[in-house]
């Protein structure tokens, strides 16, 4: 498609949060299988056209264009392209930033070039899903996803216990996915900390703790099958909030426990505390969330966080609803 800088593509995603990964145990010859939301904010968002080479402005600009080098030498393209990056997805903190931007910038460009490809294929192309397939079925179609993992074993899928930063698995496929009810909310807490668990470190946990006791999968998987999936369909906030708040006490999640930040432990007490319906980090954090009813009086509850979070060094307080669309994807003709 001859496009002259005629075409620009904006995309402005949503975040995800990452509830649990299920069977970090493998003994069926299956390993990860995911649960997980996608939120309304924060959001990546950016705008590209076409260009004489690969241009970049914008937040974390080296990033972008790396990412979007890989994509353009992946489909065997010499052409050039323009990226404005617009707002991005604090790093490393449990939204899912780097799944977020990879397919925002490999959507972008693939639209330009018309390619008509799926996500689930820009993902393998970008290297994102091997272990969560959260953050990818977010982009697509939000909503509540799980995702049924990977196959384990020699000459598997996987035949480690990796993060999906590690691993070269092709994305998670996705089980269900339901509409995340409008009138639920999220109050995310997210503290100002330096240490963040990525790279190196992050594939040591997964080595180290790895693999968790089948008998707390069979619960992890239970009360997601019996209790979390069947309040959604029921609207029944209650439940599905106790369901939260159990899975932080199973499986990987209690085994990472040592690892959580104090302001995150903190934040989540707090929460409780003060009348969240269920409450946890999301995948290492140091984001904490809570469940709440859309409208309901939570000011006294933020701004005792934000107090919190002050005397941990500062960080983020907001509510966010659910995003039950995916990415918002946009092609103008500038012509």
């Amino acid at each position: 498609m001859e496009t002259g800088g005629r075409v620009e593509v904006s995309v402005k995603t949503p975040s995800r949060l990452h509830i649990c990964l299920i069977d970090m145990n493998g003994d069926l010859g299956r390993v990860d299988g995911s649960l997980g939301v996608a939120i309304d904010k924060p959001n990546v968002f950016l705008s590209a056209s076409m260009s004489g080479e690969v241009e970049v402005t914008g937040d974390i600009e080296g990033r972008v264009e790396e990412m979007a080098r890989r994509f353009l030498t992946k489909v065997k393209s010499g052409r050039g392209v323009s990226i404005q990056v617009k707002e991005t997805i604090p790093a490393h903190v449990g939204f899912g930033s780097d799944t977020q931007l990879s397919l925002a910038v490999a959507t972008s460009i693939s639209k330009l070039l018309n390619l008509n490809l799926t996500v689930y294929e820009l993902a393998k192309i970008m290297g994102r899903g091997g272990t969560s397939g959260i953050g990818v079925a977010a982009f697509d179609k939000g909503g509540l996803i799980l995702d049924g993992g990977h196959s384990f074993g020699e000459n598997k899928e996987k035949k480690d216990y990796l993060p999906s930063s590690a691993s070269d698995a092709p994305p998670a496929k996705v089980l269900l996915r339901y509409d995340f009810p409008e009138d639920w909310c999220f109050i995310v807490a997210t503290p100002k900390v330096e240490s963040r668990i990525h790279g190196g470190l992050e594939r040591e946990i997964f080595k180290r703790l790895c693999p968790i006791p089948a008998v707390e999968v069979g619960m992890i998987t239970r009360i997601i099958l019996m209790k979390l999936l069947p309040s959604i369909i029921e609207r029944d906030i209650e439940t599905f909030g106790s369901g939260l708040t159990e899975l932080q006490d199973l499986g990987f999640a209690k085994a990472a426990r040592n690892l959580m930040h104090p302001a995150t432990r903190e934040c989540i007490r707090m929460m409780l505390e003060g009348g969240v319906y269920g409450a946890g980090q999301s995948s290492f954090g140091p984001t904490a969330y809570g469940l709440i009813k859309k409208n309901e009086q939570t000011r006294t509850l933020e701004a005792e966080l934000r107090d919190l979070l002050e005397s941990f060094g500062g960080g983020e307080v907001y509510i966010t609803g659910p995003n039950n669309k995916g990415a918002e994807v946009k092609v103008y003709n500038k012509t």
